[in-house]
């Protein structure tokens, strides 16, 4: 009930209604999307708070601690995207396999490129290290989405704007 509830009043909210009528805005704010936001913060989430449990109450070396936290952040990501964010398609440990080594592939895609990107952008960019790792970390972010949702997973299920 206060779900519905909720949905109605957005619906009715006037400026949430002027945002979403502009055309880029509801190609942009898909469902898909906005699930891919949370699940990435929540895999963000995972990934450093691993790493601090790891390292602050069970004493585990920072690189191992760091390399278990990855694993489990990209799992993490793994399973959300192919079942709450792309919903999958696909079915039986074949096709399972084959989309969690695109999956990891891709991965591996932009792990290099945000390598040699970082590496190029600290070199040869006059401006703050950190801001070069957002931006890079932003065109990681959409680059993942698209690898995602166009190579890794089999999409059966269609989404309409939020």
């Amino acid at each position: 009930m206060k779900k519905r509830n909720l949905k109605n009043k957005i619906k009715e909210n006037k400026f949430f209604n002027k945002i979403m009528s502009n055309k880029f805005v509801k190609k942009l704010f898909t469902k898909e999307v906005i699930l891919y936001a949370i699940f990435g913060v929540l895999t963000t989430l995972i990934n450093i708070g691993s790493f601090y449990v790891m390292t602050m109450f069970l004493h585990i070396d920072e690189n191992l601690a760091n390399n278990i936290a990855i694993v489990l952040a990209v799992l993490f990501a793994y399973v959300t995207n192919r079942d709450l964010v792309f919903h999958s398609g696909a079915r039986g440990f074949g096709e399972r396999f084959i989309e969690f080594c695109r999956f990891i592939l891709g991965r591996l895609v932009t792990m290099f490129i945000e390598s040699i990107g970082g590496s190029l952008m600290f070199k040869f960019l006059p401006i703050p290290f950190i801001v070069s790792k957002c931006l890079i970390t932003i065109v990681v972010i959409i680059l993942n989405f698209f690898i995602s949702k166009f190579f890794a997973f089999k999409n059966t299920r269609k989404y309409d704007s939020f």
